[in-house]
């Protein structure tokens, strides 16, 4: 096992972040919340914050639960943050894409820098070993978020952009 990066931040979705009907959908980062703590279960994420417990949209106990039984929790890494930025702006602030837990790592991970699983160590030593790793695709909203389309795009142009931000990038 080694090191890939300290934990930089922790914060849950309280609702979706797409917003409208399709093909005008698009991405909305103001129901993210960081958070002072942030508590994992089976069915996904919750959180605690100023003394309030709150629950992440996919967590399956949430009332407008987004989960589809695999993605109860999502992890991403500073350094795609950057990479990112590079490509596309910097409106692309680190967080923004959603995930519970934001990782310190230079440069970008792939799945197979990873390996068959994840383990956080706190502070006071426990563990949390996530297994059957997976990267998330990237959904059209975002892509057009990322991409500061103000609406569709025109189709080579998804394509471009959700081949840029797949393979775990975003």
């Amino acid at each position: 096992m080694r090191e890939i990066g300290r934990v930089l931040r922790v914060q849950i979705q309280r609702s979706s972040l797409k917003a409208g009907q399709r093909p005008f959908a698009y991405y909305d980062p103001a129901p993210l919340l960081v958070v002072d703590r942030l508590l994992l279960e089976s069915s996904g994420a919750r959180a605690t914050h100023d003394g309030q417990e709150l629950i992440d949209v996919h967590n399956a106990r949430h009332p407008d639960s987004r989960n589809r039984g695999e993605n109860g929790l999502s992890f991403g890494f500073a350094g795609h943050y950057e990479a990112m930025r590079e490509r596309f702006g910097s409106h692309l602030t680190d967080g923004i894409a959603g995930e519970n837990i934001l990782i310190s790592t230079p440069g970008v991970l792939t799945m197979a820098d990873l390996g068959a699983a994840i383990v956080f160590r706190g502070d006071d030593g426990r563990e949390v070993r996530l297994v059957e790793v997976e990267h998330a695709p990237p959904c059209v909203e975002f892509s057009q978020f990322a991409a500061q389309s103000d609406g569709p795009m025109r189709p080579e142009q998804t394509r471009a952009t959700l081949q840029f931000l797949g393979d775990g990038m975003r």
